[in-house]
């Protein structure tokens, strides 16, 4: 019998709703762990003995059980902080509870064997770090734009001076400023995307110190790419980014009606594309590329976790949903 599917994310992760749904439908229901629930409506019973762990984990509220020696295939989709039954914790109490639960857990994903990962944990965290993507990206024939990282205001105003194509600035981690990881009322500001550091900005530079900060050299656009790397096969989007002032520098202000259409890279860019995510060990990647006037395909960044269903709602004729489904069902299915 095929070996069932382990989807690792959250309650609220509509990706993993599509997924699972073709998964059922081609073959055995996947087992859905969402962390914003664990281990709150679950239950995990393991028991090593020499050679491997055995045991399972229920989901309580529908009592799906799946067995450890069950899972042919994981992808993890999203992490979430933990969620515990006890609502009376004190601080102490739940710093412990939440660091036992990943250790628990953790042994259990990592200890797998035979399995197929899209993509391992350990995979993924190592390809997120945007400073070693840019090397590793020039080191395989990607054209990549001149960067800056510093804490330093002196650094970052020579930068600026001799960049007479302007200077854009970047956070490295989430636009999100750390927004989303404090309480509501310890939030002293928004998101920030791809910022323009033009001449009227330049005076700001001063300002420059802890943290580090990411500057890169300003690239015209023709437009952009979405390259989504699942399993060997490769989707690409092209983004009309130009086509509206409030994307011209970051696509992702999605209140702006731009076109999305279908691409065709040549076959090159495809195979370092596809090369690129597989040298991380991982089965999916989402890349962004700028293509500039003068035709050239410029690397920004590569997502080991990035988002697609944006893409395909968009750009239907890209069955990238279909294409994690099988992926993961024939990994599932190449594990006995």
């Amino acid at each position: 019998m095929t070996r069932r599917v382990l989807i690792v994310t959250h309650s609220a992760d509509l990706h993993a709703d599509l997924v699972a749904e073709r998964i059922a439908a081609r073959d055995r229901p996947a087992f859905r762990l969402d962390l914003d629930r664990f281990p709150a409506d679950y239950a995990l019973d393991l028991h090593f003995s020499a050679p491997a762990w055995r045991g399972h984990l229920r989901h309580l509220p529908s009592g799906d059980t799946l067995a450890v020696a069950d899972i042919g295939a994981v992808w993890t989709r999203k992490t979430a902080e933990f969620a515990f039954a006890n609502p009376d914790m004190g601080a102490q109490e739940r710093a412990y509870a939440v660091e036992e639960t990943q250790h628990a857990l953790s042994g259990l994903l990592y200890g797998l064997q035979d399995v197929y990962w899209m993509s391992h944990p350990l995979a993924v965290r190592g390809a997120q770090w945007k400073g070693e993507q840019l090397a590793r990206a020039a080191r395989m024939g990607f054209d990549v734009p001149d960067t800056l990282i510093t804490a330093s205001a002196a650094s970052a105003i020579a930068f600026h001076a001799a960049t007479p194509e302007g200077v854009v600035f970047k956070c490295m981690a989430s636009t999100a400023l750390g927004a989303d990881r404090v309480a509501d009322e310890d939030r002293v500001g928004g998101g920030l995307g791809t910022t323009l550091i033009g001449a009227a900005e330049a005076p700001l530079l001063e300002a420059v110190s802890e943290p580090p900060c990411l500057f890169q050299r300003h690239v015209a656009k023709r437009h952009e790419l979405r390259v989504t790397v699942i399993g060997d096969a490769v989707f690409a989007a092209r983004i009309h980014s130009q086509d509206d002032p409030r994307t011209a520098l970051d696509y992702r202000d999605f209140s702006a009606p731009i076109r999305y259409a279908a691409e065709t890279l040549p076959p090159t860019l495809e195979a370092r594309c596809r090369d690129f995510v597989h040298g991380y060990g991982l089965q999916y990647g989402a890349i962004d590329l700028i293509v500039t006037p003068d035709g050239r395909h410029v690397f920004l960044e590569n997502n080991p976790g990035g988002q697609f269903l944006f893409v395909e709602q968009l750009v239907p004729e890209l069955r990238m949903l279909d294409a994690v489904a099988d992926r993961l069902v024939a990994g599932a299915r190449g594990r006995r």
